[in-house]
């Protein structure tokens, strides 16, 4: 069945209907551009409350970084902002699959059902046309008619009338003779243009309007066909991310499950343990008895009382036998020259008086009251220092070590670096035509200056260690920089080997031993290349390849433009990094 057969007297309808559905095609993408909307406002809203509470402006060196549930929540945030951006994808490709594609499709409708539509009105023009001929004709056809008709009665007439002449009754015959001839004439036209009609009409009917009607309803057919694709992509468009959001929620998930209490607590007493010692008994001073008070007051270095414990709890950075926690000399009773003892059965020292219990208050109240007030004092945050005397002991040597860490890795990164000068500018010696040595003697000087500075730097940061007691922690140091020292002989200006000391020489022997030892061990690769050009490896430290030849990546780039690499049978080398590609092993 087809809108051609059954549909051929329904011209509205079927205007009106397919006007219909594209209004729903255009409904239908305006509702998903508002969906997309929703999308991207929902993506913004996550990703600015990811970005408010993502505390990333924290430092690394901040307790709270290192805690498991810190960094869960870090990961939960990152997680939340990876969803976002996959509500974002959702939004991007309803955009493209759906609005966009519809849209077109829909003009392309528009355009085509118009062109139908006229091609309809033409062939109903057309008919009305010949109808209106064919009305002309008839009418006429009616109209000659009628005056034949009446010019034969006129003509009878004068022929019966006795008075007529026979001129006249001639006249009358010819007149009623030619109404008949061209009233045969407009029935002859009335009759060719009924017939033409007929045929137009059967065309019209049969042929050309059903062949309209049936390339319409193909247009309408394949309108619901796109919109009903539009719909599968709308929720298509969602599955495909579904995967990806449901990582991203089993991140979150992990980020719960990797939250480790026990851990935690174990990283607040490593991050905050002072490594001071319990304070000791607080002695009994018999001042009735008039007892040296000496012996008590050597424990002064010790938290005396509770009041004191009070104090080390209200203050962060207190701990005892700091210079910032001493209390002021007239706070404190005299260490040296104890009070003279009573004559045996003598009369009692004037400073007890009557009521020598009333005399002890007074001398515990001197003696404590000062030190609450000194203590509130050390609130205040400590001014820090370059040694880090301003936390506590143990807290100092990890922030010591810590810090030599850094500089080991600077340094280090400063060696590569000088290396790398170094062979560039023994390939630019022997290759004038790769480049000019004399333009490396700038970044030469300044990477020189750099290492000498990191050393002393280096060697002041391993002095305050052994100082805070970390003396077994600066081995490590020590060997570190003593490999470096071939290193350091490339930038040295005189080209003689920096006479850095060493706490023992021995030490440096086996360090030097045991750099040997290492270097006869072959570095695992990190990679591999494939030359796209062929290389001669004229000079020296370099390697020869062939195109085509893949070789082990052992050393990447470190920005001099040659990388270190590897063969099968040992040989090593350094080529031109952009004459190979290079896949790095993840």
């Amino acid at each position: 069945m087809d809108w051609g057969t059954e549909l051929w007297d329904q011209y509205d309808i079927i205007e009106k209907h397919t006007q219909s559905g594209l209004e729903l095609v255009e409904k239908y993408v305006k509702f998903v551009k508002e969906r997309t909307e929703i999308e991207q406002n929902y993506a913004k809203q996550l990703r600015n409350l990811s970005k408010k509470y993502n505390l990333k402006r924290i430092g690394k060196d901040e307790p709270e970084c290192r805690l498991s549930s810190y960094q869960s929540f870090l990961e939960i945030l990152n997680e939340m902002n990876d969803y976002a951006g996959q509500r974002e994808l959702i939004a991007e490709n309803m955009m493209m699959n759906i609005c966009i594609d519809l849209t077109k499709y829909l003009q392309e409708l528009k355009q085509e059902r118009k062109m139908y539509l006229m091609e309809a009105k033409k062939a109903q023009q057309s008919l009305e046309s010949t109808y209106k001929q064919l009305d002309s004709t008839k009418k006429r056809f009616e109209r000659e008619w009628r005056e034949a008709e009446r010019a034969a009665q006129y003509a009878e007439k004068t022929d019966q009338d006795i008075n007529a002449t026979k001129a006249d009754v001639e006249k009358a015959k010819q007149q009623a003779h030619m109404r008949a001839h061209v009233a045969e004439e407009c029935k002859n036209d009335y009759a060719a243009q009924l017939q033409k009609y007929n045929k137009e009409q059967n065309q019209f009917y049969f042929n050309d309007m059903p062949l309209i009607f049936n390339k319409v309803q193909d247009l309408d057919e394949r309108r619901v066909r796109k919109l009903a694709q539009g719909y599968i992509l709308f929720s298509d468009t969602e599955k495909h991310v579904m995967p990806i959001i449901g990582k991203c929620l089993e991140g979150m998930t992990k980020a719960g499950t990797n939250v480790n209490e026990r851990n935690d607590s174990m990283v607040v007493i490593e991050q905050n343990k002072s490594g001071f010692e319990r304070p000791g008994d607080v002695e009994f001073e018999d001042y009735s008895q008039g007892i040296n008070r000496a012996s008590s007051d050597s424990s002064l270095g010790t938290p005396k009382g509770p009041m004191e414990l009070l104090g080390k709890n209200r203050s962060k950075n207190f701990w005892l036998f700091s210079k910032k926690s001493k209390l002021s000399p007239s706070t404190l009773p005299p260490f040296s020259t104890p009070p003279a003892p009573s004559p045996a059965n003598g009369p009692p020292s004037p400073k007890f008086g009557r009521d020598p219990l009333s005399y002890c208050l007074k001398e515990i109240n001197k003696t404590v009251k000062p030190r609450i007030s000194s203590f509130r004092t050390l609130r205040r945050s400590p001014t820090v220092t370059e040694d880090f005397t301003h936390l506590p002991p143990e807290q100092r040597r990890k922030r010591l070590q810590q810090k030599l860490e850094e500089i080991c890795k600077e340094l280090q990164k400063e060696v590569d670096q000088s290396e790398a000068l170094g062979k560039m500018k023994d390939v630019y010696e022997k290759n004038p035509q790769m480049g000019d040595p004399a333009s490396l003697a700038s970044q030469i000087s300044q990477t020189s200056q750099s290492i000498e500075r990191l050393r002393g730097e280096l060697n002041k940061y391993e002095t305050w260690l052994a100082e805070a007691g970390g003396r077994g922690d600066t081995l490590r140091y020590k060997s570190h920089t003593f490999n470096n020292n071939g290193a350091h002989d490339v930038l040295s200006p005189d080209g003689a080997h920096s006479d850095e000391s060493t706490p023992d020489p021995s030490q440096a022997i086996y360090a030097e031993f045991d750099d040997d030892f290492e270097d006869e061990e072959l570095t695992a690769p990190i990679g591999k290349c494939t030359a796209m050009y062929s290389f001669p490896g004229a000079s020296e430290g370099t390697i020869s390849m062939q195109e085509g030849e893949v070789l082990a990546v052992v050393e990447e780039d470190k920005g001099d433009g040659w990388t270190r690499v590897r063969r099968n049978n040992g040989d090593e080398g350094y080529i031109p990094t952009s004459y190979v590609t290079i896949s790095i092993n993840k």
